[in-house]
């Protein structure tokens, strides 16, 4: 008898270093797994940048700014293709700060930046499309984004057109501030240089080959689609077992804890790596395996939103002379239109549920027929801008 109980704790010994084992060994796969969705997602951006002509592109699109409406679609087309409303953001702070483009235009502007960023986290729902049920949740949680940001314009953008709320509030600040400090926004981001060079290889090896700009940045979105698909595939089978007792009681505490918590770790996140599409495309998994419910991912988007406002801010401090003072105004705009609007819109509960309700209902639909979630992306955030620029640039 004491030898079958000697056998039997060192088998449960056995099995408990192995459990460890195992658990270190997912994690260290979870922690590759997510630096392949930032590979993937810097090389969705890089791709669309190179394709598209990056900054110079951004430039162009808004030259066909009329008014404050096109403005939006011009502010929404362009970080979609570009996919980084960072660098649309800063693209429209210089134009500001040089006098190519005036304060109140690039209002609407700063709006559609915040529309057009989140088709990042929505392609990123796609990589659980052949699971109904967590696509559902991954879906529902990507568009809660896009919900919350349309009624965010919708609620400011006519009270901007009226009464010039925003322009009035950035300027009233920007008087009282001191901005001769000056900052390398370089300096702030580390996600950047561990993506960096295997992005850059990966663009160099395509361009020796003897692609061009555009089938270069074509097959570096590509690629990064399909990293993700395949980044996601095994992040969920991992997390599954990986994710239990303990380990998801902490995860919840940092993030799913209340609003409050959810929109600052959201913030500081974003803060750290300068992209809501690179935070808000991590939490879309964690969503869609079901560590995180549409509640507890709403306010970390929300913070999202909040932080990737660093990099605008963060570019105005870099310019001084003449340029200076519309510079900070209007990365102030951006600041001040993302905080009301998480204050005004999360803070009333009717309107709070508006997001949610229809993140709902187009998951719902989405599940049935999946590929309306990919008429949704297209028709969303390139279709409708997309027509409007053409129709706009052969009137001009």
């Amino acid at each position: 008898m004491e030898n079958t109980a000697t056998v039997d704790f060192d088998n449960d010994n056995n099995q408990e270093g192995s459990s460890t084992s195992q658990k270190v060994m997912w994690t260290l796969a979870i922690l590759a797994l997510v630096y392949g969705i930032l590979i993937a997602v810097g090389m969705i951006g890089s791709g669309f940048k190179l394709a598209t002509g990056g900054k110079e592109g951004a430039r162009a699109i808004f030259n066909f700014a009329s008014n404050p409406i096109m403005g939006l679609i011009l502010g929404t087309f362009a970080t979609a293709l570009v996919q980084s409303s960072s660098t649309v953001t800063s693209v429209i702070v210089s134009l500001v700060a040089t006098g190519g483009l005036s304060v109140s235009m690039a209002v609407p502007m700063i709006m559609g930046a915040n529309i057009g960023t989140t088709v990042t986290n929505t392609i990123v729902s796609l990589g659980f499309v052949n699971e109904k049920e967590n696509f559902g949740k991954a879906f529902s949680a990507a568009t809660i984004h896009d919900f919350f940001n349309l009624c965010a314009v919708c609620l400011f953008l006519p009270l901007e057109m009226a009464f010039g709320l925003l322009e009035k509030m950035s300027a009233a600040i920007t008087g009282l501030l001191n901005f001769s400090m000056q900052t390398n926004v370089k300096d702030f981001n580390f996600i950047k240089p561990i993506t960096k060079p295997l992005i850059g290889g990966t663009q160099n090896t395509l361009a020796s080959i003897g692609f061009g700009n555009t089938a270069v940045g074509v097959l570096m979105a590509i690629l990064g689609v399909t990293l993700i698909f395949g980044s996601i595939f095994y992040m969920g089978k991992i997390l599954k077992k990986l994710m239990v007792g303990k380990a998801q009681d902490i995860f919840h505490k940092t993030i799913g804890k209340g609003p409050m918590t959810g929109i600052a770790s959201g913030a500081a996140c974003t803060v750290l790596v300068q992209s809501s599409s690179t935070t808000t495309s991590l939490i879309v998994p964690m969503a869609g395996n079901g560590l995180l419910n549409l509640k507890e991912v709403y306010p970390f988007t929300l913070g999202a939103n909040i932080g990737t406002c660093i990099t605008a801010l963060l570019v105005s401090l870099t310019i001084s002379g003449a340029g200076a003072e519309a510079a900070l105004q209007i990365a102030l705009v951006h600041l001040l239109f993302n905080i009301l609007s998480v204050v005004v819109i999360y803070g009333i509960p009717f309107l709070r549920n508006i997001p949610l309700k229809w993140a709902e209902k187009l998951a719902g639909v989405a599940q049935e027929k999946k590929v309306l979630a990919v008429c949704y992306i297209i028709l969303v955030f390139f279709g409708i801008p997309g027509v409007c620029y053409g129709i706009s640039k052969m009137i001009s």
